[in-house]
């Protein structure tokens, strides 16, 4: 156990019976959750902010996590969400300018539960060939069978709608651009006669910095916001956010979008791309392992982008009806990675071209939505 943390015990069970023995960081406690893996060697903060991994226990296979320490500027959302955090090596040291507290205080500070000393190369291997599945992270409870127990009662990511947890309570309006350094600016000024309405099922911030720094004005709204109250502010384009949970649960999301399509442009990302597929008339799927991690090859228009992917479930691709089609397909298992129904004036893409944290490859959809909506 490397030095600077307590060496107070911890155990992360799994329902299958499997269990993974180290040490508590950050939060004392007991947390439950689907685990899964993310394959990101950078971003740690961002993936703690990401309102996407609500409901999860998330385990880096990078082996050494922290001594970067965590800033103001770089998370995702209002506060941290997911449910644990396994790492191989938490860093008790923090070395990096920005800084302002270390990965374990703010953890404490946000009540995240994590444990450090797992086999995460070992762990990871099992749930690539399990898949994902439900476990418990402790440092409180320390009895095997009581927390294979308490795992085999987590309700399962299928079924499940999450985003009420995490959409915004009101509306509101969002000014921030990148900034120099890739870094959130404050108030950026409207330079194109453009007004867009995000959705927030769970949105992420560097999303909506993207689309400030292209000069449009944003309104968010939650996610039960009707489709005609979001023709009432008179959009030029509507975009459907990122957000946990199974997509099909979303009933509300999808009949405001099917409402709106042919209306106004619409954008889609992660599951706010479910959500437009469905809307459709497609369907969706449960993934094995899902896909977590900014390194994940994705095939589109003859070229192959490096992409940044957080995402359980997909759009069959054989659901979509005629006038819409798949754009992107994921290089490793062939799943959706993007579609799109041109005559509606409406695309998506399963991944996340914000990256925060990952590539940039795919930012150039940002720009394809602002010529769909001064086109």
């Amino acid at each position: 156990m490397q030095a600077g943390f307590q060496r107070t015990p911890a155990v992360l069970a799994l329902e299958d019976g499997t269990i993974w023995t180290g040490f508590a960081f950050g939060a004392i406690g007991q947390r439950t959750g689907e685990v899964v893996f993310n394959t990101a060697m950078t971003g740690y903060q961002e993936v703690l902010s990401d309102p996407s991994y609500f409901g999860q226990i998330v385990v880096m296979t990078a082996p050494h996590i922290g001594n970067t320490g965590v800033n103001d500027e770089d998370g995702e959302s209002r506060k941290w969400w997911l449910s644990g955090f396994v790492v191989r090596a938490a860093s008790p040291r923090v070395s990096n300018w920005r800084a302002d507290a270390s990965l374990d205080a703010e953890m404490r500070a946000q009540g995240i539960v994590g444990i450090t000393g797992v086999d995460t190369r070992a762990l990871v291997r099992h749930i690539r060939s399990a898949g994902a599945m439900r476990g418990v992270i402790s440092s409180t409870e320390l009895n095997h069978e009581a927390l294979v127990a308490a795992a085999r009662a987590v309700p399962t990511m299928e079924g499940l709608d999450l985003v009420p947890f995490v959409t915004c309570p009101e509306s509101y309006t969002w000014v921030d651009g990148v900034g120099e350094w890739g870094l959130g600016s404050r108030g950026t000024k409207a330079t194109r006669d453009l007004h867009v309405v995000a959705y927030d099922f769970g949105i992420k911030h560097h999303i909506l910095r993207l689309m400030a720094e292209r000069g449009i004005r944003i309104t968010v709204v939650p996610a039960n916001t009707p489709a005609s109250d979001v023709l009432a502010l008179k959009p030029d384009g509507v975009f459907l956010s990122n957000g946990p949970g199974d997509p099909a649960m979303v009933t509300y999301g999808v009949a405001s979008a099917k409402e709106l399509l042919g209306k106004v442009p619409m954008f889609g990302i992660c599951l706010g791309h479910q959500i437009l597929g469905l809307a459709l008339g497609g369907t969706t799927y449960k993934l094995s392992f899902g896909h977590h991690g900014a390194n994940q090859p994705v095939k589109a228009y003859g070229k192959v982008e490096i992409s940044s992917h957080n995402h359980g479930f997909a759009v069959a691709a054989d659901s979509l009806p005629a006038g819409a089609g798949v754009t992107h397909v994921n290089l490793n298992d062939q799943c959706v990675e993007g579609l799109e129904a041109p005559a509606l004036k409406a695309f998506g893409v399963q991944y996340h071209p914000e990256a925060a944290p990952g590539p940039h490859d795919a930012s150039y959809l940002f720009d394809r939505f602002v010529a769909l909506m001064e086109g």
